[in-house]
């Protein structure tokens, strides 16, 4: 356990209250498997290391932070100095060495990242600061560093580069197309790993309550006298479950322009991972170390991301994930199940719905000699 008893002048490496230190703590510890496969898949994706060697070197990083250190409020003993004491709190526990700077930028907007290509830089705006009280502060601290143990900093700062590139190249079509393709695979990745830093937050905080307060402020507002944190889960279980095909797709259609996962599956997946035997393990201090991460094996990486996606599927409620997990374990019927999950869509029920068990006699059915004959046309070849 962290000690509050050492002597003043070693505070600024010490929790302010008593929390778990995770010496040597990889980040392997608390990164969701599907964190790491997005990130892979992403390497893979066509061009993605032409534009990342080319944007390493060209990404005006010493302007950005020259942009900051100009224009926000650089936190140190002086100014902020609570923000400071929770910024090496958590670096203390997460046992990151060197401290990254840390901004406070005028934005009422509640937000936070970790950007930067050679070390890390932490920004939160104020409208974050204004809305989160000290402990749930501490989770979204903790949240910035797992980032930067992560190596999260490096692709964010890219994703902001091109979205924002993006933007000024839409008027050529084919140029916007293909840096869109990156993007939007970045966006993937990026979204999954909120999810680790989600879990790093949790780790540094060690207040599950807390986490989930500061979640349900980012949805809701400053306004917890009306909001109940488990009316807020029922939102995501509703949320997951709810509705047919149809929903299925809207979902994913309204996740891809988005940088997070929304708040209550992000609440939902948390509370999950409290709740497991793998965050208890952790808390006892049975965690992977940094000096084991070059002994890892990429396959191993593979298989438990692998792994986690076919749980995710089997045991999601989504109509859609059913869909797939009844495909994968070889279910029949997927005309009917099909449209019965759009039930409705297209107006109307089919007037030919014949049972697998078809009684039609031979009467009853047109030999092919029978049949008009049929034009050849290119909408018949499959």
């Amino acid at each position: 356990m962290s000690d509050n008893g050492h002597q003043q002048n070693e505070h600024e490496n010490v929790p302010s209250r008593q929390r778990r230190r995770f010496e040597g703590i990889s980040s392997r510890t608390y990164e969701h498997p599907a964190d790491r496969s997005a990130l892979v898949a992403l390497r893979k994706l066509s061009g993605f290391d032409t534009v990342f060697k080319a944007l390493s070197g060209l990404l005006p990083e010493r302007s950005l932070r020259l942009l900051f250190l100009s224009d926000s409020v650089r936190v140190s003993d002086a100014q902020f100095a609570h923000l400071n004491t929770m910024l090496r709190d958590a670096c203390h526990i997460l046992d990151l060495e060197k401290v990254p700077p840390m901004y406070v930028a005028q934005d009422p907007q509640p937000n936070a990242m970790c950007i930067g290509l050679d070390e890390p830089i932490i920004v939160v705006t104020t409208g974050l600061v204004e809305l989160l009280d000290e402990e749930e502060m501490r989770a979204v601290v903790g949240h910035e560093v797992g980032h930067a143990l992560s190596g999260h900093a490096v692709y964010r700062t890219i994703l902001l580069f091109l979205t924002n590139l993006a933007l000024r190249v839409a008027w050529i079509p084919l140029g916007n197309i293909a840096i869109m393709a990156i993007v939007t695979a970045l966006r993937e990745w990026f979204r999954k790993s909120e999810l680790s830093a989600d879990r790093a937050g949790l780790l540094v905080g060690q207040d599950l309550k807390a986490s989930m307060r500061g979640l349900m402020k980012l949805a809701g507002g400053n306004h917890l006298h009306e909001m109940n944190v488990d009316a807020f889960l029922e939102q995501a279980e509703e949320y997951e479950a709810g509705g047919d095909l149809r929903d299925s797709v809207l979902k994913i259609l309204n996740t891809l322009p988005r940088t997070h996962p929304f708040t209550t599956v992000r609440a939902a997946e948390l509370k999950k991972w409290a709740e497991s035997r793998d965050y208890q393990r952790i808390m006892d201090g049975h965690y992977p170390r940094r000096t084991e991460d070059k002994e890892t094996s990429v396959s191993d990486s593979f298989r438990q991301s692998a792994a986690s996606y076919a749980t995710d599927v089997k045991n999601s409620k989504d109509p859609l994930m059913k869909l797939v997990s009844d495909i994968a374990g070889g279910a029949g019927d997927l005309g009917g199940r099909v449209r019965r999950g759009f039930g409705g869509f297209a107006g109307g029920t089919p007037k030919d719905q014949t049972a697998p068990n078809d009684q039609t006699t031979s009467e009853d059915r047109t030999s092919p000699k029978d049949q008009p004959p049929r034009d050849s046309t290119p909408e018949d070849d499959d």
